[in-house]
């Protein structure tokens, strides 16, 4: 199992689904739902997450061919996104990339369903997890070790944020607000290195600079 591939995907994957975060809105989602019911929607979606998020496993490649979309313009994209993602990180902003927006908060909190949205999809399977599985995914280069390691990434950190999910109330009750930013900012950091890493690598494979 490539160790390298395996970390790059952990800590990619742990900063645009971001458990510890998507954890505290799901708690402020589900105030009126009990213990059961709050499993039950978490579960729910984490199981569509992960069917999205494997659809791109599957066929991110096919539609970048389809689109006529280069792995050197996807990195160079896909860099650029995490990179903003990042940014909302450290300096404790948000942009979207990485959740909703308080008009689609304000609606979720109408629906008696939150599993599919926002749950699933912005918040689990948003804009910069779909990103970073398809750029993780064209890394991987047809290995098959490779390919493994981040699927089994992915599986970890998706049943991390439904553990996170589960125990919202007690996590924020541990670390508290000052705990989850350090724990934020750390990450963000990490993850600006690894986007303009992506950036780098995607100008050089696109040949502009002359090779």
């Amino acid at each position: 199992m490539p160790t390298d591939t395996l970390l790059l995907a952990l800590t990619t994957f742990f900063a645009t689904i971001g458990p510890a975060d998507l954890a505290l809105v799901f708690a402020a989602l589900t105030t009126k739902n009990s213990p059961a019911e709050r499993r039950v929607l978490a579960l729910r979606g984490i199981l569509v997450a992960a069917g999205i998020l494997l659809f791109f496993v599957v066929f991110g490649s096919a539609l970048l061919t389809l689109f006529g979309i280069t792995l050197p313009a996807l990195k160079t994209a896909g860099g650029a996104l995490l990179f903003l993602i990042s940014l909302d990180m450290v300096f404790a902003r948000h942009s979207g990339g990485t959740g909703t927006t308080t008009e689609e908060e304000a609606e979720a909190r109408t629906r008696a369903d939150i599993s599919v949205f926002p749950l699933a999809m912005p918040l689990i399977a948003g804009p910069g997890a779909i990103s970073a599985t398809i750029l993780l995914v064209s890394e991987s280069a047809g290995n098959q070790l490779r390919l493994g390691a981040v699927v089994i990434a992915l599986v970890a950190i998706l049943l991390l944020t439904y553990l996170a999910m589960l125990v919202a109330i007690p996590i924020q009750r541990l670390l508290g607000l000052t705990g989850l930013a350090v724990v934020s900012r750390i990450v963000g950091v990490l993850l600006a290195a690894l986007s303009v890493q992506f950036i780098f690598d995607g100008i050089k494979g696109s040949g502009i600079l002359g090779g």
